[in-house]
């Protein structure tokens, strides 16, 4: 079954009035099926922060329709809040020493801005979701990590930090597939389409130079997912497939906005393989007016949203579902616990890379 609206927590009504799918917690108590627990730690800044807990909570709702899914939403301090986000976190967020107490099946990770936050190489800065890690480590059967979380990952855990590429990654690239036994990527198909909006990136010789084997990339946009060395309790994202059809749309329009109030000196170029040729058309249309100082109506986001498409859900949705199924196999019933007694903890899947 779907999620469980087990809190007043907003998301949950934002998704219902979208129809999406949620069962109701008397529903769930009647049922004989085992529930599992998944932590959400969002560190996206203020601006987006609801939204991204909405990406996260749709691609899991959606992408399972056995288990019943208590998705328990904590922070950190490592992002500067507004009063009013702050009393959002108090009213619907969770303790972290709770969560810990009570245990988790499974954790996701989110990203933080690269733009608004310190490099993940400041360990002092990041010293709460270092712990984090070290705990889940020892205590979480699969951490899902998101873009820079990765990077905070495999900085503080693998001590791999990531590079600085000169040039954004923005847009939407074609990963292959290149190892298809891993139950992740078991079955889906050999080309994932994924977002990406990064300058940093972990390569691909730094993941395997520490073990982890890398199930997909682009040879451009690099590493997509990629799980460390038993195969399922780190597992990073360096695209972002939770990403909503026009997430990028409002990016790019950021950027611009960016350009005209002069924090830029160059107008940013379209997000790869985003938009259409109608689509193009219109962007490079409005871009002639910005850069020559004509008078120009606002940005054209209303008529550019109904004409993009969206190549990249389906995959991400049968990967999440993949990962819930791997953690519903190997998770023990005992939250307290890490793994299904009898279980390899070095080898949990009980898969090795071809």
């Amino acid at each position: 079954m779907p999620l469980i609206a087990h809190n007043k927590l907003p998301t949950y009504q934002r998704l219902l009035n979208e129809g999406r799918v949620l069962l109701d917690p008397k529903r769930a108590y009647q049922q004989d099926i085992r529930e599992l627990h998944i932590g959400f730690c969002n560190l996206m800044p203020d601006a987006v922060m609801q939204a991204t807990e909405r990406q996260f909570f749709r691609l899991i709702g959606e992408s399972n329709r056995i288990a019943q899914l208590y998705m328990h939403p904590f922070t950190l301090p490592v992002v500067n809040r507004s009063d009013e986000m702050k009393t959002y976190i108090d009213e619907y967020y969770e303790p972290l020493d709770k969560i810990k107490s009570e245990g988790l099946d499974a954790l996701i990770v989110t990203g933080a801005s690269e733009e608004t936050n310190p490099h993940v190489s400041n360990e002092s800065y990041w010293s709460p979701l270092k712990d984090l890690y070290e705990w889940a480590n020892e205590n979480v059967s699969s951490t899902l990590c998101s873009c820079l979380a990765s990077h905070a990952a495999l900085t503080h855990i693998y001590k791999q930090q990531p590079k600085l590429n000169e040039t954004k990654r923005f847009g939407i690239y074609p990963h292959r597939v290149i190892d298809r036994s891993h139950p992740l990527v078991f079955s889906m198909n050999t080309i994932i389409n994924a977002p990406h909006s990064k300058y940093n990136e972990i390569t691909k010789e730094q993941f395997e130079n520490v073990g982890f084997h890398v199930l997909a990339e682009n040879e451009e946009a690099g590493v997509h997912v990629a799980t460390s060395p038993d195969g399922i309790r780190f597992v990073c994202f360096q695209a972002h497939p939770e990403y909503d059809t026009f997430s990028l749309l409002k990016e790019y329009k950021r950027e611009i906005e960016a350009y005209q109030n002069g924090e830029r000196p160059d107008y940013p170029e379209p997000p790869k393989n985003y938009f259409n040729d109608t689509s193009l058309d219109i962007i490079l249309a409005y871009q002639k007016k910005i850069e020559h100082g004509e008078e120009s109506e606002e940005f054209p986001e209303e008529k550019l949203a109904e004409i993009l498409d969206n190549t990249w859900t389906d995959s991400a949705r049968a990967m999440i579902g993949n990962w819930i199924g791997c953690v519903y196999q190997i998770t023990n019933v005992d939250r307290s616990k890490q793994f299904m007694d009898g279980l390899d903890p070095q080898n949990p899947l009980n898969w090795k890379s071809k």
